[in-house]
Formats: structure tokens, sequence, C-alpha cells
């Protein structure tokens, strides 16, 4: 028997990658969209508060357990920026361009280019619930100059995996998903909801 859940995003690309490994423990997941939900306001200066804060709109307004993530890129010599501002970290509307060349811009003059994705996903059964269920996971590496690579989104281009020798842009969805914050944080979150 599959439990029916809400993803509070309407990211296709999120919707594949977490309905896949969902499904095999008998969650069926709908993204928020198919069931009117506007999205959740993010004010929060954290990951988990954000995630926790989408997840609890969504199960508020379907009356399903809810599932959401807030992930983004960290980077050290900016002090962890743009980390949970990165979908708007040059501002409205969101643009990957312009948040790419203002990350660029900000680290021109700094030797350390160090940084890391990283993600939590929380899990609601109900809105209130007390208990939700949460996990997280970072993947390192560090920011390069020019954009390599056209797979990927956001910060992808630009995110170079000194262990893989490639950006997150030029490795396979595959790839990806095995390597990166939001797989390790699913894999997590799986093992946990088991």
């Amino acid at each position: 028997m599959t439990q029916k859940i809400v993803l509070a995003s309407n990211n296709p690309g999120k919707l594949r990658e977490f309905g896949s490994l969902l499904g095999e423990i008998g969650l069926d997941v709908r993204p928020q969209g198919e069931f009117d939900v506007p999205e959740a306001e993010e004010p929060f200066a954290t990951f988990v508060e954000n995630a926790l804060a989408k997840a609890r709109h969504a199960s508020r307004l379907t009356g399903l357990p809810a599932l959401a993530d807030d992930s983004g890129v960290c980077v050290n010599a900016l002090g962890g920026a743009p980390g949970v501002w990165s979908a708007r970290y040059a501002g409205e509307p969101k643009s990957d361009a312009a948040n790419n060349a203002k990350l660029i811009a900000d680290l021109a003059g700094h030797d350390d280019k160090s940084a890391y994705y990283y993600c939590v996903l929380v899990y609601v059964r109900h809105a209130d619930d007390p208990q939700p269920v949460i996990a997280d996971g970072s993947w390192h590496g560090e920011i390069v100059e020019e954009a390599r690579g056209a797979g990927g989104f956001g910060y992808d281009p630009y995110f170079w995996l000194p262990a893989l020798n490639r950006t997150a842009a030029e490795l396979s969805s595959a790839e990806k998903n095995a390597h990166s914050h939001r797989g390790q944080a699913l894999r997590a979150l799986v093992e946990k909801l088991r």
C-alpha cells in the first residue's frame, strides 16, 4: 500500500529525484502545485527552519504528510554566503546567471575558493508534527571563475569537484545523485523512514 505525500516544491527535477527513491518505500510523492499550494515564505536564516516552514505549510494546506528541502551553496571566504539566500543572491527576480555573476565578483581577490553545497530535508507526518524527520547532506568542492558543463542548474557550472576533476554541471544525473548533498540527504531520510 502506498502513502500519498506532498512535496513542498514544483521543481520537476526534485520530483523525479525524490519520487524515485521514496517510491521504493511506498511513498507516492506529489508536487504541491497539484493541490494549488502556493510557495511558503522562507524568512529564516537557517536551512532547517526554512525547510520545516515549507513542510508544515504544504501539510497544513493539503492535510497530507509533507516533504520539503532547503539547500544552497556556502562559500567559506564569504562567511558562508550565499547560504540560505542562494536562489536570490543577486535579488529578484531569481536568476542563475545573475547569482553566478555576483558570486564570482564577490570572490574576486580571495585566495580561498572552497565551498560546499548543503541540503536539509524535513518530513512531517502532519502540519503540527512535534517530531519531524530531518536529514542533511553536504558536498565539498570549490568555486571556479569560468563556467564548465551544460548540465545541472544554479551554481553547478562553477562548482568544481577536485576528486572527480569536473564541475557538478559536467556530471550525469546518476553521478550527481550518487555524490550530491541532496542525494546524501535523501538516502539518509529514506533510512530514517524505513
